[in-house]
């Protein structure tokens, strides 16, 4: 069987371990974001023990799990950039959103603790642009009047690899600000101007932890499992807010999933005085005609337990489950993964 645990490594930083041992049929194999890693984990625990059907996540980012997906090496890919209608048709796949969580900045800054910055979109922008290079600037200084912030230099941290983290952050960033949407503009992958990159992220939190001056973003379980010093954030609407859940649900709560063709949603940059302005859903892609029926049917017994017990572990870690709407939708979109016979998976 194989057990998915959880794993402390430098900076304290979530890592995925896979005791490898004699794989049974019904073990699922899945890899992309490390975004939702940390809730995969806990469900993955939870439903060995309750089923004794194990789950091997790699949590390698969004980039490499949907090319893994299409390559049909794993039974399943995770990705919080979501495909495109068409893209979705020519690779063959089903894709829905399992849970939703929020992007944060998290800094290094001697003396400050969670949620005593604030930053707003443009300012964000210019730091990663490299256009703001000290913590004492006038635009950080301006938004925190009463901080205590030194001279010493930002030192930015971003994603090294695909990620749909980055897919988010970027997406938001060109939303505030035209000269990023310009000069760098939203993807997986972008051209840094400036910065360290490191990968996943888990990579990112232990980069910052373990850097004076450092910046970086990370979806906010990691911010919390490695007690990084989250920023406040300036809304849509003018307002101060801070990460939780509260404002994750706020930014999710204008989603149009019904309309939405494939699933497809961003939710970053969202209206409402208490929306958190980088909340992002993160998605599961699975093949319309799996190469093994018997993986895929026990990753949607896998995805539909959660739905219906995982809810209360997704907000443990400050996820937000899924309205119940929605995952009416999502199930029902389930009829077209089919197996071999042509009759659909699910029951």
């Amino acid at each position: 069987m194989i057990s998915t645990i959880f794993k402390r490594g430098a900076g304290a930083a979530l890592a995925l371990a896979v005791m490898a041992g004699a794989a049974s049929a019904l073990d699922i194999s899945g890899a992309g974001a490390t975004f939702p890693y940390p809730i995969y984990a806990k469900w993955a625990e939870a439903y060995k023990k309750e089923t004794g059907n194990g789950l091997n996540y790699q949590s390698i980012g969004s980039g490499g799990g949907i090319k893994q997906i299409k390559a049909r090496t794993v039974t399943f890919g995770a990705s919080d950039q979501p495909l495109k209608a068409d893209d979705l048709q020519s690779a063959g796949l089903s894709q829905w959103p399992q849970v939703i969580g929020g992007i944060v900045p998290v800094v290094n800054l001697e003396g400050v603790k969670g949620g005593e910055l604030t930053l707003d979109g443009d300012t964000l922008a210019k730091i990663f642009l490299g256009e703001i290079t000290k913590w004492d600037d006038a635009p950080i200084k301006k938004l925190n009047p009463k901080a205590k912030l030194t001279s010493a230099p930002i030192v930015v941290v971003h994603r090294s690899d695909g990620s749909g983290t980055t897919f988010n952050f970027t997406n938001y960033l060109s939303k505030v600000s035209p000269d990023w949407k310009s000069k760098v503009g939203e993807n997986a992958s972008v051209e840094w101007p400036v910065g360290i990159g490191a990968k996943g992220n888990e990579g990112v939190a232990n980069n910052v932890a373990n850097t004076k001056g450092a910046i970086g973003y990370v979806e906010y379980a990691y911010a919390k499992q490695n007690q990084l010093t989250f920023t406040k954030m300036l809304n849509k609407d003018g307002k101060v807010v801070a990460p939780n859940m509260e404002s994750f649900q706020a930014a999710a709560a204008g989603a149009d999933w019904a309309h939405a063709n494939g699933f497809y949603e961003i939710l970053t940059n969202e209206p409402g005085a208490k929306a958190w302005p980088i909340t992002a859903a993160t998605f599961i892609l699975l093949p319309k005609e799996p190469k093994d029926d018997a993986a895929a049917a026990e990753a949607l017994k896998f995805f539909s337990w959660a739905f219906a017990h995982g809810g209360k572990m997704a907000e443990e870690l400050d996820y937000i489950p899924m309205p119940k709407a929605v995952v009416e939708l999502v199930k029902k979109s389930w009829v077209d993964i089919k197996a071999t016979d042509g009759k659909p998976l699910s029951h």
